[in-house]
């Protein structure tokens, strides 16, 4: 068996093809006969009573087939989509409704207040625009520290002084014994800015009224959880409502939860037995979709007189936003802890996080989840160290990091593999370290800043536990993968046929491959946490032996033989006597042959690795280049070596977007969004990016999963910010903050 073994080969993308074609099949692609259309009319006001809502007009419209409000939802029994996140918290989560329309008060700009449907798009635009809102302005408050404070505008009153939780982890007694005892004691305000996930594909979604159900199409990244959300704000039992999801284009995690507008479709194509569709605009996006990180505060490390980190402590505000979306409060508190102290031995770590409701969008996963916040918080401590004590950043790094497995972090995660020690020598290497300071003179002789930073990253790999996956043989002997996870433009399709031919010992173009349908898969928790490859692989491996027992069986039952005396290859079970029965023979003779597998996996796997970036400033303008970046990962062994470096070279580009470009901002006075497109909202461009020199390791597979892999997904996205702050900081001689804009630098190169 495995004569050729397509497990580690650079195998290109099979989906590539149709879609450098434009043979995509994206939700705005599909047809669908007499398809009406909605629009919806949102609140240009971050904070305000809604007083009266006049739709008579619009009604009356040409064309317009349906005006829905919250209240007509809410006399239908429709409630609020479910916030699913669980903290063991000090002052417990509190989770106010989130109407799917606005009901008597509006709490961020952008938020729906109605929706119209029409038969066609302008025919909507222009109704809604008839819609009389009468609105009474409240104070809003956008900022997270300011919403905390006393005498701030109260979002919720189930919800006093917009505190959403409290939550702790860690041993605060210990951390504080290590403090005092401490020989150096660093500290720093870390701000992690909040951000868009800004898929190329905004949401999209239409929902079609079949004879039993509703169906929706949308371009989500987990048709099961997200189904789950609907039905409980629908009050529909899971078997009336049906899931699918065509091409996605992108998703980074906004796509991973149900949305208001979701609850609004299903509700119009059920009242008028009619499909109905929406694409949002790129500014709906941005206001009423959802953002990432967002997490601000002060951290803490303690240190010996030989270097050696003795605590950790952080102490911060995470932005929730005006409502709870389903994963906000997991993110900056139960997720971020899992990598809170990145690679290193610390022996104690504490962490306070309030979650602080303000009039701004709600807050989601973002590729990476809480994992970014952490490694940047120790990582940016680990350069104020440094600088404090005089020592190489470098070095003290590699004093301090874990070197023996298996290893229990202060906060509980079990690391059972890596060469951390090992990674950092050979980015340094790789990037030439050692001929850093020759090229800074010459940057120095034009008038230039260059500074060099080499930081760290642990990711902890997972996302929601458990996965299923089932093979089907048909008498033709070819082969349907259906799996849980999912692809929004991983390559899936690729190098998930490429595994089970591995398995199966079959050319791969016999393998096909069926995601993202309630109805074809059993079971899922779709993407997200880097889980694919980890959760999905174990299920098609299980899969795979089940299938091949199920099969060895039948033929030893057909050859009358004992299954032992087989042997299987390249879809044949032969007998020494030469004797043999094909797969295809097989599942022809007693159809179904198939092999099932649904386990509950809950173990992480532990991706890291080691990143410099290289900068040149230019104290003129401020402007700051990105001249080198170079990596060296462990992310188990490789299934696909070329799509893995794809995913990563993805994640650094963004984590570089978050470091240099990215933020949302909102107006402190009136809560307008002032980065409500790609004219205000900057998106790192190629132009920006120099080569990304990744080199990846495989000399620590993980043994969480029968593969040996671990996420490579959301790796770049962690390990970036970091490292390029760092060089930043190198070249500047100041603490600066992301994004580091040519206005901030221009600003700590000359005093202001």
């Amino acid at each position: 068996m495995n004569a050729i073994s397509l497990f580690g080969q650079s195998i290109r993308r099979v989906e590539d093809a149709r879609f450098l074609k434009g043979e995509g099949r994206y939700v705005d692609d599909l047809a669908q006969p007499g398809a009406l259309h909605a629009v919806f009319l949102r609140s240009p006001h971050a904070h305000a009573r809604l007083v009266a809502l006049n739709v008579a007009a619009a009604h009356a419209a040409p064309g317009v087939r349906l005006v829905l409000t919250g209240a007509m939802l809410a006399e239908a029994g429709i409630g609020g989509l479910p916030c699913s996140s669980v903290l063991a918290a000090e002052t417990p989560l509190v989770k106010p409704d989130h109407p799917p329309l606005a009901l008597d008060r509006v709490r961020h700009v952008g938020e729906a207040v109605a929706c119209v449907v029409a038969e066609t798009a302008h025919q909507a635009e222009d109704a809604a625009e008839l819609i009389l809102a009468e609105y009474d302005m409240l104070p809003a408050v956008t900022d997270h520290d300011a919403a905390l404070a006393p005498g701030a505008p109260t979002l919720h009153e189930q919800a006093p002084g917009n505190l959403a939780f409290l939550w702790h982890k860690g041993d605060r007694a210990a951390v504080e014994a290590a403090f005092a005892g401490a020989a150096h004691v660093v500290e720093a305000d870390i701000p992690n800015p909040r951000v868009t996930c800004a898929p190329i594909e905004p949401r999209a979604a239409m929902a079609v009224p079949e004879a039993t159900r509703l169906s929706l199409i949308v371009n989500g990244q987990n048709v099961h959880s997200m189904r789950g959300q609907l039905c409980a704000a629908m009050k529909l039992p899971p078997e009336a409502l049906h899931l699918v999801v065509p091409d996605v284009g992108g998703g980074f995690g906004v796509k991973n939860v149900a949305f208001p507008e979701h609850v609004c479709l299903l509700h119009a194509a059920r009242e008028l037995g009619a499909p109905v569709r929406w694409t949002a605009r790129i500014g709906e996006d941005y206001a009423a979709s959802a953002h990432g990180r967002g997490l601000h505060g002060r951290g803490r490390l303690a240190l010996d007189s030989e270097g050696r980190f003795l605590a950790l402590d952080f102490d911060g505000v995470a932005e929730m936003g005006a409502y709870l979306s389903a994963n906000g409060p997991h993110c900056p508190t139960n997720a971020a802890a899992t990598a809170m102290g990145g690679v290193y031995a610390i022996p104690a770590i504490h962490m306070t996080v309030r979650g602080a409701f303000t009039n701004t969008a709600p807050m989601e996963a973002y590729r990476g989840a809480g994992k970014p916040e952490a490694n940047y918080i120790v990582e940016t401590l680990i350069e104020h160290a440094a600088r404090a004590t005089g020592q190489d950043a470098a070095a003290l790094r590699a004093r301090n990091m874990i070197g023996e497995f298996p290893y229990r972090s202060a906060l509980g995660m079990e690391l059972r593999d890596g060469n951390f020690a090992a990674r950092l020598a050979e980015c340094a290497a790789l990037a030439d370290r050692a001929g850093f300071p020759a090229r800074r003179a010459v940057s120095e002789a034009q008038g230039k800043r260059r500074g060099f930073g080499l930081t760290a990253f642990l990711e902890t790999a997972r996302g929601a536990f458990g996965e299923w996956a089932k093979l089907s043989v048909d008498a033709k002997g070819d082969v349907t993968l259906a799996i849980g996870t999912q692809s929004n433009g991983q390559g899936h399709e690729t190098s998930f046929p490429q595994y089970v031919a591995h398995q199966l010992d079959l050319p791969m173009e016999r393998i096909g491959y069926v995601q993202a349908d309630t109805d074809l898969v059993a079971f899922g928790n779709g993407h997200g946490g880097a889980r694919s490859l980890h959760m999905g692989g174990e299920a098609m491996r299980q899969a795979a032996h089940n299938l091949l027992a199920e099969a060895r069986g039948r033929a030893a039952r057909l050859l009358q033989t004992a299954p032992e005396s087989l042997h299987y290859a390249g879809g044949r079970f032969a007998l020494a006597d030469g004797q043999s029965v094909t797969l295809a023979e097989l599942a022809a003779e007693e159809p179904p042959l198939e092999g099932e597998a649904r386990h509950a996996l809950d173990l992480c796997t532990f991706p890291n690795g080691a990143h410099a970036a290289e900068v040149e400033v230019d104290p003129e303008t401020g402007e700051c280049t990105l001249c080198a970046y170079t990596a060296v990962d462990d992310y188990g062994r490789l299934l696909n070596p070329m799509l893995a470096l794809g995913q990563v070279q993805g994640g650094v580009a963004q984590g570089i977007g978050q470091a240099l470009l990215e933020a949302i901002r909102y107006d402190a006075d009136s809560g307008q969004l002032l980065t409500a497109g790609l004219m205000d909202y900057c998106l790192p461009r190629a132009s920006d990016l120099p080569t990304l020199d990744i080199s990846l390791r495989e000399d620590a597979p993980t043994e969480a999963n029968g593969l040996g892999v671990k996420g490579t997904g959301q790796a770049g996205c962690i390990a970036a910010p970091q490292a390029v702050m760092a060089a930043i900081r190198d070249a500047v001689g100041a603490d600066i903050t992301m994004p580091a804009t040519p206005e901030k630098l221009w600003a700590a190169l000359h005093g202001r």
